[in-house]
C-alpha cells in the first residue's frame, strides 16, 4: 500500500470511526504491525493529546489522519501493557487500550452451537462478564447483533457517547469488546446503528440485572458469587418424579401481596439502608417490599399455611407494573423493583431451608415492543417475525418470538436453564400456551397465516416448547414445567419423544371455568347443572391435571373468590369454604391466587396489597383455618395425591343425585390400600339420614367438616364419625347413614382401631 494510499484508507477509517460506522475497529485501533515496527494507534474522541506509557517510558503521539485517531510506532509488539495517558479540555488521566485485548471471547464451538440453537448455557459467554484478560480486570461485552452497521458501548465511562467504544463485529453477527476498569454494579447500554444510519439504545438482553424502572440501563452483575445451602433439597427434588408428591400451590404477586410504610428503612441483604423504590401508584404512605423483606414475612406465612410451593407471577425484569411482569424486557434479570439478583437467590434458597419450592411464571410467547428490549433490536426484525399476521399480538400489543430462528430458540432455551441454574428454582408455569399454539388465536380472518400445510397450528413454536421441555428435564430431571393451555391441544403433558410437548402438568382450565360457573349459581338451580361438578373426572386422565384457581379469575371485573358466591355472607363463606375443600379432594394438583386463602373481598389490584385487616374477622379466620387445615390433611394422606394421574386413584359412589345437590367418591391409593370418603352437600340445606356405601365395614372418622364451627360453620356434622350399617346402596354392601351440612364437604377415613 502506497503512502498515499494508506493516508486515503487511515482518514477514511478515522471518519468511519467518528460517524459509528465501524465494524472492525480491531483492523485499526491498537498495535498493528508495520513492515518491522508495530503502530499502536488510540482512537480518543475529543482528546488534546495522548502519551503512551510503557515500562515507564513514555511515548508520544501525533493525528496524522483524523484528530481524534492517534498513533505511534514502536519497534516491537507491545501486547496489551501499555497504559494511555489522556488529556481532555485540562483533565488528565490513565486508561488501559481497549483495543489491545484482541482474543476472541466466543469461540468456534460456542457459535456454532448458538447457531444451531443448542449452546444452553449461552449466558456464559453473551452479556456483560466480569473477568480478567491478561490479569486486567474489567468487563468482556458481548451481544448478537448481525444486522447492525455498527455497536458502540454507552456507560458513564464514555459520558454515554457512542463514539467511544466501537465493539469488533465477529462471525455469526457477534460483537465483543473487553472493557478494562469497568467494574461490577456499573451502568451500560449498547447503541446500536442500522444499516440505514438508525440509531437505537438498547438494555442488554442477557443483561444480569437491570436499573429500577423507569430507567432502562444494564447493570454489570456478578454471576456464581452466592453461596448456596440448598443441596440436599436440589438432590432430594431431582431424585424423584415430582408428581408422585403433593403439590400445593399459592400463586402469589410480589408487589402486591403485602406493603410496607415509606416510613419503614429500605433495608438490603448486608442490613444497609437504600433509597425507596418510587411507586407513584401505591397507596400513600406505602412502598414495595424487598426480597429480604418478603424472605422473613412471606415465607413463615406460607409455610404455616402448609403450601409446598409458591408461584410468583413474572419476575424477570419489566418496564409497566401494570402488566403484572407478562411484558418482559430483562429475561436474564430478576426485576430490580426488590432489590439485587443476590437478594432474590437467597429469597429461593430459604425456602428450600423452609420446605417450599419456588415456581416462576415464564413468558416465552410474546414481548413488549419497548425502544430498549428486543423490538427491532437491530434495525431489523430480528427476535420478532416482520410479519404482523405471524409476529404481533394486537390486542396485547405485543411482538411474538421468531421461533424459526435457530438464535432465538436458543435465547428462550438456555434462559429457562438459566433460572433453574443460577436461582435455583423448581419450577416453571408457561404463560399462554395457546396463544404460541395457534396462529389465528385472538385473531380474526384475514390477519393470520396458515402454516405450510395450510393448518392454524405453530410448528414452529411446538417445536420450541418440545425442545425446550427436553433440555429442562435432561437438566433438571425433578422440575415442574407447567402449561397454561386452556385449549384440547393433545398431549400437553406427555413426553417430547412421542411427539407430546414435554410439560409434566397442564392447568385445568376446564374444570375451573366449570366450578366457577357452578358456584356461581343460586344453589336451588345447581340441580340442573350438575354435569359441571362431574364433568372433569370424564376427561381426568387424557393429561397431568393441576386444577387452579388463578389470578386471572380475581380481575377485571369478575369479583374475587368469595364475592363469586351467591346469597348472603353466611352463604359466601360456606360457598367458598365447599369450592376450595372439593377443589383439595378433586384429583390434581393445586394452585390457588393469593387472598383466596382467607376470603379476600376487594378484587386484586396490582397497586394495592391484600385486605389483611379482614383477618380479624372471624369468618375470614376461618377461611383460613380451613386452608391450613386442607394442606395439612392434604400431605398426609397419599389417597389424595399418590395415584392423581392414575384411575385406580380415584371413585365415585354416587354422582347422581342432582336433586340434592350432593356427590360423593372416594380418593385411594394402590400401595398401601387406603381410602377416604367425600361427600359433598351444594346446598344450603341439612340432609339428615342421608345414606351412601362404603366398601367396607367399620367405624369411619370425620377427618374434615367444612362446616365446623372453628372454620365459621354451623357446627352441623356426625359427632366424629359413623359406624357401618348391613345395608346395601351405590353397589356396596356397607353403608353409612350420615347427615350432611348446609353448603359443605366431609372426609371420612375408616379407623382400623376400632
Amino acid at each position: 500500500m502506497t503512502t498515499s494510499t494508506l493516508f486515503d484508507w487511515m482518514a477514511g477509517e478515522g471518519e468511519k470511526l467518528a460517524q459509528c460506522k465501524q465494524d472492525n475497529p480491531f483492523s485499526v485501533l491498537g498495535p498493528q504491525q508495520h513492515k518491522d515496527n508495530w503502530i499502536v494507534r488510540v482512537w480518543m474522541p475529543e482528546a488534546d493529546k495522548v502519551d503512551l506509557l510503557i515500562n515507564g517510558n513514555t511515548f508520544k503521539t501525533t493525528t496524522p489522519y483524523h484528530p481524534w485517531l492517534f498513533e505511534t510506532v514502536l519497534t516491537k509488539d507491545p501486547g496489551c501493557k501499555y497504559e494511555i495517558k489522556v488529556e481532555r479540555g485540562g483533565i488528565k488521566h490513565s486508561q488501559k487500550d481497549p483495543w489491545a485485548f484482541r482474543e476472541e471471547w466466543m469461540g468456534e464451538i460456542d457459535r456454532h452451537l448458538f447457531a444451531e440453537g443448542n449452546h444452553h448455557h449461552i449466558w456464559e459467554k453473551m452479556g456483560a462478564h466480569l473477568v480478567q484478560r491478561e490479569g486486567i480486570d474489567g468487563v468482556m461485552f458481548c451481544i448478537w447483533a448481525p444486522n447492525a452497521k455498527s455497536i458502540s458501548i454507552l456507560a458513564n465511562l464514555n459520558s454515554w457517547d457512542g463514539r467511544h467504544h466501537p465493539m469488533q463485529k465477529r462471525l455469526g453477527g457477534i460483537w465483543e469488546l473487553f472493557l478494562p476498569g469497568f467494574k461490577e454494579g456499573d451502568l451500560y447500554k449498547y447503541e446500536i446503528r442500522s444499516q440505514e444510519g438508525h440509531c437505537y439504545e438498547k438494555a442488554d438482553p442477557y443483561g444480569f440485572e437491570h436499573e429500577i424502572r423507569p430507567l432502562t440501563s444494564s447493570i454489570v452483575s456478578k454471576l456464581n458469587n452466592y453461596k448456596w445451602n440448598d443441596q440436599n433439597w436440589i438432590d432430594e427434588r431431582d431424585r424423584g418424579n415430582p408428581l408422585d408428591r403433593p403439590i400445593s400451590v399459592y400463586e402469589m404477586h410480589l408487589g402486591s401481596w403485602m406493603h410496607a410504610s415509606k416510613d419503614d428503612p429500605f433495608i438490603d441483604e448486608h442490613g444497609l439502608t437504600r433509597d425507596a423504590v418510587p411507586a407513584a401508584d401505591l397507596k400513600p404512605g406505602t412502598r414495595l417490599m424487598t426480597y429480604p423483606e418478603l424472605t422473613k414475612k412471606l415465607i413463615p406465612y406460607v409455610k404455616e399455611r402448609g403450601f409446598t410451593h409458591i408461584e410468583l407471577m413474572p419476575i424477570s425484569e419489566h418496564p409497566f407494573d401494570g402488566s403484572w411482569g407478562y411484558q418482559v424486557t430483562g429475561w436474564y434479570a430478576p426485576t430490580s423493583r426488590y432489590g439485587t439478583p443476590d437478594e432474590f437467590r437467597n429469597f429461593v434458597d430459604s425456602c428450600h431451608e423452609e420446605g417450599i419450592g419456588v415456581i416462576l411464571d415464564w413468558v416465552p410467547g410474546h414481548f413488549p415492543k419497548d425502544s430498549h428490549g428486543l423490538s427491532f433490536f437491530d434495525g431489523c426484525h430480528l427476535y420478532e417475525h416482520s410479519d404482523p399476521r405471524i409476529g404481533e399480538h394486537k390486542e396485547w400489543g405485543t411482538l411474538i418470538f421468531n421461533y424459526s430462528r435457530n438464535e432465538v430458540r436458543n435465547f428462550l432455551v438456555a434462559n429457562l436453564v438459566y433460572w433453574f441454574e443460577q436461582f435455583h428454582i423448581d419450577g416453571i408455569r408457561v404463560d399462554a400456551v395457546a396463544s404460541m399454539l395457534y396462529r389465528d388465536y385472538l385473531r380474526p380472518e384475514g390477519e393470520w397465516l396458515p402454516n405450510e400445510n395450510g393448518g392454524r397450528e405453530n410448528n414452529e413454536a411446538v417445536e420450541f416448547l418440545q425442545q425446550a421441555n427436553h433440555v429442562l428435564f435432561q437438566y433438571f430431571p425433578g422440575a415442574l414445567s407447567i402449561a397454561e393451555e386452556s385449549t384440547t391441544w393433545p398431549n400437553v403433558t406427555q413426553p417430547t419423544d412421542i411427539g407430546g410437548l414435554g410439560f409434566n402438568l397442564k392447568w385445568n382450565m376446564g374444570w375451573m371455568h366449570d366450578m366457577l360457573d357452578y358456584f356461581e349459581l343460586d344453589p336451588w338451580f345447581r340441580k340442573f347443572h350438575q354435569n359441571n361438578l362431574t364433568f372433569s373426572i370424564c376427561y381426568n386422565y387424557t393429561e397431568n391435571f393441576m386444577l387452579a384457581l388463578s389470578h386471572d379469575e380475581v380481575v377485571h371485573g369478575k369479583s374475587h373468590l368469595l364475592h363469586k358466591m351467591p346469597g348472603d355472607d353466611w352463604q359466601k363463606y360456606a360457598n367458598t369454604r365447599a369450592l376450595l375443600a372439593y377443589m383439595w379432594t378433586h384429583p390434581g394438583k393445586k394452585t390457588i391466587f393469593m387472598g383466596m386463602e382467607f376470603g379476600q373481598r376487594q378484587e386484586w389490584n396490582v397497586w394495592g396489597d391484600l385486605q389483611w385487616d379482614l383477618l380479624n374477622y372471624a369468618p375470614h379466620k376461618g377461611i383460613q383455618r380451613l386452608v391450613d387445615d386442607l394442606n395439612n390433611l392434604y400431605k398426609s394422606q397419599p389417597a389424595l395425591w399418590k395415584d392423581d394421574f392414575d384411575q385406580y386413584g380415584f371413585q365415585w359412589i354416587d354422582c347422581n343425585d342432582k336433586d340434592h345437590s350432593v356427590i360423593s367418591f372416594m380418593r385411594r391409593e394402590k400401595d398401601s390400600g387406603e381410602w377416604l370418603v367425600i361427600i359433598a352437600n351444594f346446598t344450603p340445606e341439612t340432609h339428615s339420614e342421608y345414606r351412601i356405601g362404603v366398601p367396607q365395614k367399620g367405624f369411619y372418622k370425620e377427618i374434615l367438616n367444612t362446616d365446623g364451627q372453628h372454620y365459621g360453620g354451623s357446627n352441623v356434622g356426625n359427632m366424629g364419625g359413623k359406624y357401618t350399617d348391613n345395608y346395601q346402596i351405590h353397589s356396596y354392601e356397607y353403608s353409612i347413614n350420615l347427615q350432611l351440612p348446609p353448603l359443605s364437604l366431609i372426609v371420612l377415613k375408616k379407623d382400623n382401631d376400632k
